[in-house]
This record gives structure tokens, C-alpha cells and sequence, in this order.
């Protein structure tokens, strides 16, 4: 009977042996991107297209196998740019564990969800609030943030002011969304921009949705604007040009676009009220972006779609996928795929500093004490219907730590 039991022992010791060998073995979940983007809103004339990158990019990544045979799934939910419906659909995924990063482009829902996740290891890609690399936590811009493209606008306008001949001050001015986004920029961009010698004018403020400019471009005008920075995401800067054109003023005035301003296409089908405008860019614009091989790929082969049909904005997307796979990899040979966590993917975003993207943007700058995607920006102008670049890349100035932050 002792032996009996024995053997019965031991029978049960292999089985539950196999069955610790064959879990530990077991492939690895899917892991899931989780996109609060906006197909729908104000802002999904570029938050669709690079959504779309990103997806691509994950599927193309999954067509090969994956990172080691894990799956990259991408979650996209249309938010319409609402913070209710951004916060709402976060909560209902955040106890999901496969959700290893999150995407979202809304800085007010990213001052709302730093709130939610501040003592999280949870990776979310934001547009370009400087407030997060001010106070660095899990969340990381997809490039240089506002405050900084806006110091090296300030560069670029003072050189170009200089080259003019003119004498004096330039008088700059921002007009924008009112909103937080709309005034992100000049914490740290003003105290950078009065450095430089630049004198800056009131900002002009108005509601998202907003299609009429002429009451704030005429008060732009009797205060002697020489520069105006257009906020917003387009087709504003389009409409913005539009009145501008109709008022005389860009004879007299240079408008210069934040990121978000006209891509391609928009400019094919507007190109008199574009020309001359300037665009500062973290990420490939025009020809450029068109001619990119891996944009070329992605968008004709997974995507499914002609050229004629492909947007600047895709880029931005398919940059975020490359971090995230990035981080990803490093996470697997770090800690093997069966322990993917988010946690260990959020540790793998700050290791990296010098992440190639392929010449969409530049070099990443993610690090234990950096939350900025680049430190890179290039300008572009509309000339002839076509937005061509006008200087190579240009280092970003620190403007972020100009400002006294709470």
C-alpha cells in the first residue's frame, strides 16, 4: 500500500511538474496599443491619418511575426475630442492588463488623465503638452513640445527679421484655440521669445469651431503685428489664411503654422490663401513624406490606398508605432515575453535615447529624466501649391525650463 502511494506521488509530482513547465512556455498574450483618437472631431484631419500610422505600422510589424512572436494589437476609439468620452472609455479598458500604452490627442484629457494615472507605470503618447516634461511621468510627446518648436520659431524669426534689414523689434503674436493647448506654448516660449529680443503682442484666442477670423486678424493688424503663430488644428490654419488673404494682410504680415497646420492636400485644394505661409514641423512634410519608403510601403500595402490619397499626418503615426515597438523589444530581451507588462514597457520607453525612426522625425529623446519625443524641428513654406522644406533639421531651445512651473 506504501508503495502504491508512492508511485501515486510521484505520477502526480511529474504531471504537476509538465504542467508548470508547459505554462511557463505557453505562448505570450497579444498586448494591445489602445488609441483615444478622434475619427470624427475638430481635430481628425490629422488625428485619423495618424492613427491610421499607427495601426499600419503595428500590422506590419505582426505580419512579419511580431516582436518574438508577440502580437502588437491596435485599439482605436473615436473620443470626437471629448474629454468625457476619452476619460470614459479609459476607465472601461484600464484594468485590462494587456493595455500596455495609451494614445491620446487632447492635452486637456492629458491633464486629466495624468491626475488618474499619476503613480501608474502607464505609457501615454500626448501631442506636445510641455507640463510632462516639466514634471516627468508616464507620459510622452510624440516630439519636441509646444513651448519649444515655438523658441525655435522665435529663431527663426529673428534671423529672418535680420535678414530683412529691418530695425526694432519684430512684434509677434499667437492666435489660437481657447483652450489649454492654445496657450501651452508661451509657458516658457514667452520669457524665451522676450531673451531673444522679441516683443509679443496679446494673444488672439477663439472658440474651437470657430470659421471667421477678421475680428481677431484686424486687431492683429492695428497692433502692428509683423509675425502671427497659428494654433489650431486644420483646416483653421487654412481658414485662418483665407480672411487673411481676403484682408491684405499677408502682404504685410508672416504667418507661420504650428504643427498642426495645412498638409498637402490641403494646400492642392487652397493653394492662393496658403502661399507663403510657414510651417514648422517635428515630423516629414510634402514630397518628403510622400517619397519616404516605409510611408510608401505602409500606406500602398497595408493601408490599401493610392498616393493621391496619403497624408503628412500618417507620419506622426507610424513614429509612434516605431517607439512602441521599440519599447516593446527592448522589454522582451529584457525580461522575456511571458513578463511583458506595462509596467516593464514603461521602463523600456526611458531607455529609448537615440531610437532611430527612419528620417520621419528625429532621433528619439526618451530618457529617466527626458519625456520630449525629439529635440528636432524643420520649416517648410508653401510656395507655388507645394509645401517645400526651407531649412534642414534644427535643434529645439529649452524654453520648458523658463518658465516657473507649479
Amino acid at each position: 500500500m506504501r508503495n502504491h502511494s508512492i508511485r501515486w506521488l510521484v505520477v502526480l509530482a511529474l504531471v504537476i511538474f509538465g504542467m508548470g513547465v508547459f505554462t511557463s512556455t505557453a505562448p505570450a498574450k497579444d498586448i494591445i496599443f489602445m488609441d483615444l483618437s478622434d475619427y470624427t472631431g475638430p481635430v481628425a484631419g490629422l488625428a485619423l491619418p495618424g492613427s491610421m500610422g499607427t495601426e499600419d505600422y503595428l500590422k506590419y510589424i505582426n505580419n512579419k511575426g511580431g516582436v518574438e512572436g508577440l502580437k502588437i494589437k491596435y485599439m482605436g476609439i473615436d473620443t470626437r475630442y471629448d474629454v468625457a468620452r476619452a476619460i470614459s472609455a479609459f476607465k472601461r479598458q484600464r484594468r485590462n492588463k494587456q493595455v500596455v500604452a495609451v494614445g491620446i490627442v487632447s492635452t486637456p484629457v492629458g491633464k486629466m488623465m495624468q491626475a488618474l494615472t499619476k503613480k501608474e507605470k502607464l505609457v501615454v503618447h500626448v501631442p506636445g503638452d510641455g507640463e510632462f516634461q516639466a514634471h516627468p511621468g508616464n507620459f510622452f510627446t510624440w516630439g519636441p513640445v509646444y513651448q519649444d518648436a515655438f523658441a525655435a520659431t522665435i529663431d527663426w524669426i529673428m534671423d529672418d527679421w535680420e535678414k530683412k534689414g529691418e530695425s526694432g523689434k519684430p512684434k509677434v503674436a499667437v492666435l489660437s484655440w481657447d483652450n489649454a493647448y492654445g496657450r501651452e506654448m508661451l509657458r516658457g516660449g514667452k520669457e524665451y521669445a522676450e531673451m531673444k529680443g522679441a516683443q509679443l503682442l496679446p494673444s488672439e484666442l477663439f472658440p474651437t469651431g470657430t470659421l471667421k477670423h477678421d475680428v481677431y486678424l484686424t486687431r492683429l493688424d492695428k497692433a502692428g503685428a509683423n509675425y502671427v503663430y497659428v494654433g489650431g488644428v486644420d483646416p483653421v490654419q487654412t481658414n485662418v489664411m483665407r480672411d487673411a488673404t481676403a484682408l491684405g494682410l499677408t502682404e504685410k504680415i508672416q504667418f507661420i503654422s504650428d504643427y498642426w497646420g495645412p498638409t498637402a492636400l490641403g494646400i492642392s485644394l487652397h493653394p492662393k490663401a496658403l502661399e507663403g505661409m510657414v510651417v514648422v514641423s517635428f515630423f516629414l512634410r510634402g514630397q518628403e513624406a510622400f517619397d519616404h519608403p516605409l510611408l510608401k510601403e505602409l500606406w500602398t500595402t497595408v493601408r490599401k490606398q493610392p498616393m493621391d490619397k496619403f497624408n503628412e499626418g500618417y507620419g506622426i503615426g507610424v513614429g509612434a508605432g516605431i517607439n512602441l515597438v521599440g519599447a516593446v523589444t527592448d522589454t522582451v530581451k529584457r525580461v522575456g515575453k511571458n513578463k511583458v507588462t506595462r509596467e516593464e514597457v514603461h521602463n523600456s520607453y526611458l531607455r529609448l535615447t537615440g531610437l532611430d525612426r527612419q528620417g520621419l522625425a528625429g532621433r528619439c529623446t526618451y530618457s529617466p529624466t527626458r519625456r520630449a519625443g525629439a529635440d528636432v524641428v524643420k520649416f517648410y513654406k508653401v510656395t507655388g501649391g507645394k509645401i517645400v522644406p526651407i531649412t534642414d533639421w534644427v535643434q529645439t531651445p529649452d524654453a520648458v525650463s523658463m518658465h516657473k512651473w507649479k
